[in-house]
């Protein structure tokens, strides 16, 4: 039986668009990734690329295509949130925390302890809707996708879902500090203070490829979205660019004079960054290698970097008690966050990029809110504010 179009769903970050249709009495979808898409786009051109590429979606099916398309584009020329203020402050755990990540929604985030614990918060009114238990030791990370599942320090993992552990994966020789799922939730990545990275089969448990080539500890990994591209970064000054396919080694990026402490890819996976504990932050063109940017301006390391779901913001974390929002086209600093009284390991945006999230040593979370051209501070930012070198990573989704 023939597959038959129900439905188009808008997909704004990254840009793209979802056909949901029916085949042989089956509900499936399949995602048009349109990550490219800019607003000076020629839209009849695209819609006659999509139309002839996709066997899906007929000719007259383009005035439906042609108006998600422009959809597309109007939310990339909204206008871009340039400042941030204090909305609330969280005494989340009884020790400091180690990292925090947002649900794809932002209705939710969860934050990761040193006590051993994970929480996951509401979002809009700073209450706790649950706690997961039963780790050993300190959390280490949390997924970008598909169930939370926090890890901790030993060489292997656990996960979690709905609030219940499940399978572990076990392989590495020394402390796992970072891991991530792929957009599809097949496949995790994990790095390790034994130099490497894996790469692991959900479905099997089974390890799928070493990624080995660094000459110090892995402190920081992530999958682009479309799922070809692994970077990690180490404590030997690097970040490696890794096809998932083959596991081989696609680049090395050197530059900076420090550990590299962090690497995030933007959602359109064009973008790639590092974070060091030199101070500074480097932007790369994912695919050219060529870095555009080096964002200087903190006064200590810089444990945590984020991009914004549009990749045209940045944020860094820093052991100088500040969290910088920054402009990715032209590399200027847009505001530092100031308020934690001590390092702050983790920021995060949400899915909207209208609030930010921040933990700290000072065993708190704050949240910040966008400031749009009507609404008004809320009050001060406060003084201080840290990050630092990050012991733990995670990220949330639901």
């Amino acid at each position: 039986m023939a597959a038959k179009l129900r439905k188009f769903l808008l997909r704004y970050y990254p840009p793209g668009i979802i056909l949901q249709y029916e085949r042989d009495g089956v509900m499936k979808q399949k995602p048009i990734d349109l990550l490219d898409l800019t607003p000076d786009v020629d839209v009849e051109v695209l819609l006659s690329q999509i139309i002839r590429q996709e066997p899906l979606i007929s000719e007259n099916r383009r005035p439906a295509l042609r108006q998600l398309i422009h959809r597309l584009i109007d939310k990339m020329l909204e206008q871009q949130h340039h400042s941030f203020t204090l909305f609330k402050v969280l005494r989340a755990h009884i020790l400091p925390l180690t990292n925090c990540a947002f649900n794809k929604s932002g209705d939710r985030f969860i934050t990761g302890s040193y006590d051993r614990t994970c929480k996951v918060w509401n979002t809009f009114t700073g209450e706790e809707v649950f706690t997961l238990e039963g780790h050993k030791n300190v959390v280490r990370v949390v997924p970008p996708s598909s169930p939370p599942a926090p890890w901790t320090t030993p060489p292997s993992c656990g996960t979690w879902r709905r609030g219940r552990s499940g399978a572990t994966l076990a392989g590495h020789r020394a402390e796992i500090v970072s891991l991530g799922f792929n957009t599809g939730g097949d496949l995790i990545v994990t790095g390790s203070f034994d130099h490497d990275s894996r790469l692991w089969d959900v479905r099997t448990g089974q390890c799928v490829h070493v990624l080995s080539g660094h000459r110090g500890e892995v402190s920081s990994t992530q999958f682009n979205y479309a799922g070809t591209l692994v970077v990690s970064g180490s404590i030997d000054c690097t970040s490696r660019l890794w096809d998932v396919r083959s596991g081989r080694c696609l680049s090395v990026k050197q530059g900076h004079t420090d550990e590299v402490l962090d690497v995030a890819f933007d959602a359109a996976g064009t973008k790639m960054v590092s974070a060091s504990a030199d101070g500074s932050a480097r932007l790369y063109h994912t695919l050219t290698g060529v870095c555009q940017h080096t964002l200087v301006g903190h006064e200590g390391e810089i444990s945590k970097v984020a991009f914004n779901p549009q990749g045209t913001r940045l944020i860094t974390a820093s052991s100088d008690k500040t969290c910088r929002l920054w402009d990715c086209d032209t590399g200027e600093c847009l505001q530092v966050l100031e308020g934690h009284t001590d390092e702050i390991f983790s920021c995060a945006f949400n899915y909207e990029g209208d609030f930010i999230i921040t933990g700290s040593k000072d065993n708190t979370c704050r949240i910040w809110k966008a400031l749009t051209a009507s609404s008004q501070p809320a009050g001060p930012g406060g003084a201080g504010g840290g990050l630092a070198r990050p012991t733990t990573a995670f990220s949330y989704n639901d």
